[in-house]
């Protein structure tokens, strides 16, 4: 089977000289739930960033379904992005300005898949399906921490990626609402055959992934699929 998103040799150095992440190797298939742990400073973000093509590597290539993304421009890279992969990070990044639904709203209406009356009635399936319905209306300031996070896992779902890129999702969390978060990418990955890939320190949170990869120094040094 193809893999979804594959690294080879990927290494990212700075122009200071300061490598973050070196010669890795990873794959990873559709319907996986990874997650990549290590001490602060190992390269975990670097690496997801790399995955998600919101950073290139210096050497290496990364593939997402094949294709080989070092061939891509800076606006197919954005256009592959909007259309394949999904994005949620510590800070939830909602504009303030705008209700939960219009947030959801905001990559449907960038990438035209479509109609507005279509896109309306999916981004309220999504807040539904995430036990937000009832607060499609309402501003990020009106919501909780928990409340806000769900909302950006269901913005990240929007255009129905291929891969949901996760980049210490519940670091501003509470211990309830950061298993809760666990739970809907546990629940994507069974339910829906969603591929998730999560960065986290909390080796409780990892440990209900279904792989974990380890990463010390910018390496991978362990590469463990539970179950």
């Amino acid at each position: 089977m193809t893999p979804l998103i594959e690294a080879r040799g990927v290494t990212r150095t700075l122009p200071e000289g300061v490598t973050l992440v070196h010669d890795i190797d990873l794959s990873i298939q559709p319907g996986e739930f990874v997650a990549i742990t290590g001490p602060s400073g190992s390269g975990k973000s670097s690496l997801l960033y790399l995955l998600g093509l919101l950073d290139r590597p210096s050497q290496g290539t990364v593939l997402l379904e094949g294709r080989d993304t070092a061939e891509l421009d800076a606006a197919a890279l954005a256009s592959l992005r909007l259309s394949r992969l999904g994005f949620v990070f510590q800070f939830h990044f909602l504009l303030p300005e705008f209700s939960a639904l219009d947030n959801v709203l905001i990559p449907m209406r960038r990438l035209g898949r479509l109609a507005p009356a279509a896109a309306r009635a999916e981004a309220m399936r999504l807040l539904a399906e995430l036990g937000l319905a009832d607060a499609a209306q309402k501003l990020p300031e009106q919501l909780s921490g928990g409340m806000r996070q769900r909302v950006a896992i269901a913005r990240a779902l929007a255009n129905d990626p291929a891969l949901i890129l996760a980049d210490e999702p519940t670091g501003n969390l509470d211990t309830r609402n950061a298993a809760l978060v666990f739970d809907i990418f546990g629940r994507l990955v069974r339910e829906q055959k969603r591929t998730v890939l999560v960065v986290t320190h909390d080796a409780e949170l990892a440990a209900r992934a279904g792989r974990r990869v380890h990463l010390v120094d910018g390496a991978i040094v362990a590469d463990d699929r539970q179950g």
